[in-house]
């Protein structure tokens, strides 16, 4: 795996439509052992900025949306504790009922980039169309670039590693689910297990994980190439792709 290469196509903003940035700071409980910024984090970071966005532009931050893909790619290493991030998003493509954004979060000594597929769900948890404010505000961005929300990660092969992942109440979101970011908690988790740093990493969302259901992890490790399934009920409900690197120190 090129660790060199983006996962997917990374849009970039071409100066038309809206763009929005903000600022955070890297916490302490954000990173790992070593100072770096986590994947978790990052995750959860990237959706304040998306509802900071929404509400900003006048838009109801607490709609229902669920996010499909998530590709992460840190080409220059990670942010640190400490540091002061910019992060700027903005909508780079739409489908029907489904949008992609794109953040950039950078610090003095990195820059992460990320893109994100979510879909839009009316109250019962279904896809809807885009709302017509919400198109108004982020067409423009996009350019008439579409995205798919089609998933392509293979399954896990029958000698994949195993183990269980209990989960806890703060795994759970309001929709009694559990949370996007917990599937980076995974990932994390399997990344300390064999001493590895994500340089890239492309999560797939296939369907929840409800409260309650017992959840295996399956792995395999292919040099420093980890790829991971979320399975319950022998069901994937989330896959990962990872391409790492080792420690220079280690």
């Amino acid at each position: 795996m090129d660790e060199d290469a983006p996962p997917v196509e990374l849009a970039q903003f071409m100066g038309t439509g809206r763009r929005f940035t903000t600022t955070r700071k890297v916490r302490f409980g954000d990173t790992d052992p070593r100072s770096r910024l986590r994947l978790d984090a990052l995750a959860r970071l990237v959706q304040d900025a998306g509802d900071d966005d929404l509400a900003d532009a006048g838009l109801d931050p607490l709609s229902p949306w669920v996010v499909r893909r998530t590709s992460v790619w840190a080409p220059r290493g990670w942010p640190r504790l400490g540091e002061r991030l910019e992060v700027s998003t903005f909508c780079s493509g739409l489908g029907s009922r489904w949008g992609e954004r794109r953040t950039s979060v950078r610090s003095p000594s990195a820059v992460v980039e990320v893109a994100a597929v979510w879909i839009f769900l009316d109250q019962r948890g279904r896809p809807t169309p885009l709302a017509e404010p919400f198109l108004t505000v982020f067409t423009p961005s996009a350019g008439g670039r579409r995205t798919s929300t089609r998933l392509n990660h293979p399954g896990p092969p029958a000698d994949a590693d195993a183990r269980r992942w209990p989960l806890r109440a703060s795994d759970l979101d309001i929709y009694d689910h559990v949370n996007n970011s917990v599937v980076w908690m995974a990932v994390e988790d399997e990344l300390a297990r064999h001493g590895l740093v994500p340089r890239l990493a492309d999560v797939e969302y296939h369907a929840p994980v409800d409260a309650g259901e017992e959840v295996e992890l399956r792995s395999r490790l292919d040099g420093t190439t980890l790829r991971l399934w979320i399975t319950s009920a022998d069901r994937v409900r989330a896959s990962a792709l990872i391409g790492a690197v080792r420690p220079a120190n280690g």
